[in-house]
Order: structure tokens, then sequence, then C-alpha cells
């Protein structure tokens, strides 16, 4: 599959809490460098996302926001 977005991280699963409508999924890009998605449950139960998967986070955005 292509995408037009440039930044695709490759991690592992590490949470996947599903809400009414909602997925929380945690992926561990690093050791301690984790990244956080909210998806819909059917994703989720379409992607058959498990505790352990291999997964790419992809990030497309018009903003990046940068703290200090």
């Amino acid at each position: 599959m292509k995408l037009s977005a440039r930044n695709v991280l490759p991690g592992k699963v590490i949470s996947v809490a599903k809400g009414t409508t909602t997925a929380h999924v945690k992926v561990e890009l690093a050791p301690g460098l984790t990244v956080f998605s909210a998806i819909t449950n059917e994703a989720v139960d379409e992607l058959a996302l498990q505790v352990g998967d291999s997964v790419s986070a992809v990030i497309k955005s018009s903003d990046v926001m940068i703290g200090k």
C-alpha cells in the first residue's frame, strides 16, 4: 500500500483500551518512546489489533507542535 504520509514509524502495540465507540492504542516505537492513537473500535476489530502486534504509526498532519 502506498501512502502520502511521510512519517511512518514502526513499533509494537503495548495496549488497546476500547471505549464505547473509540479505542486508545498505545504503540512503543523504542524503549521509553510511545505514541497514542484514538481510532474506532471497528478499526481495532478489522485490524485484529492485539498487544504485541507489530504495527506502523502513520502520522500526517498539517501542524506539528513543539514544546520546550
